[in-house]
């Protein structure tokens, strides 16, 4: 992993990019079939909901977006064996939990046409699942940072961390402190920025070698 040339394991960490692209292309151009649609004002997911007409287009332009940033987290766990130290190992196996949950639990559950305030159970353990999502990527960020600030290597692995960590934070604070017609540009943050964002970051990682460093 730290020779010069590329393996197959370096090349999949590119999917983590490919993963970022696809939702980010369906975010940007899912609202175009979504007639009087707010991205300024709106949640994400009403993109996605099961009677959004924007649904079929979501899932094509987001085709690639679950499945290569599965692949990506789980090489990246695999590479990561008996390497760095225990705190960054569990938090990247705790982000690759959190990747699963949000797969399957959203998967599972999308909104209904009621959305957020529909209080039925589908959109109840939509909400299940979104503080699942969010408490595995805090302690997970939280743990990358603890191990990664110990070690000079991986200091700028850390440094990625926190600026997910506080991006996560820059949607509840934006959303007590500006009004409503501002919820969806502060939800991006947290959501697509930081979350699929730091995915990409390891990745990148991979793609570079620098997991293969033993540092126990």
């Amino acid at each position: 992993m730290e020779s010069k040339s590329k393996t197959l394991v370096n090349w999949l960490g590119l999917l983590g990019i490919v993963s970022f692209l696809s939702y980010a292309a369906a975010v940007i151009f899912a609202p175009l079939a979504y007639p009087g649609y707010d991205w300024m004002s709106q949640a994400v997911s009403d993109l996605s909901t099961a009677s959004a007409p924007s649904l079929a287009l979501w899932h094509q332009l987001a085709t690639l977006y679950a499945p290569a940033g599965l692949i990506c987290i789980m090489v990246v766990c695999i590479a990561i064996q008996g390497k760095l130290n225990r705190a960054l190992r569990l938090g990247i196996y705790t982000w690759a939990a959190m990747c699963w949950v949000s797969t399957a639990g959203f998967g599972w559950f999308p909104l209904s046409e009621s959305g957020m305030d529909g209080g039925g159970f589908q959109d109840t353990m939509h909400l299940i699942v979104t503080a699942i999502v969010v408490l595995l990527s805090i302690a997970s960020l939280i743990t990358i940072m603890i191990g990664g600030y110990r070690k000079k290597k991986f200091v700028s692995l850390a440094a990625y961390a926190t600026i997910a960590l506080a991006l996560m934070f820059v949607g509840p604070i934006g959303l007590a402190l500006a009004p409503p017609e501002y919820f969806g540009i502060f939800q991006r943050f947290s959501n697509m920025i930081a979350a699929n964002g730091f995915t990409a970051v390891l990745g990148i990682f991979l793609f570079l070698g620098k997991f293969g460093i033993k540092l126990e």
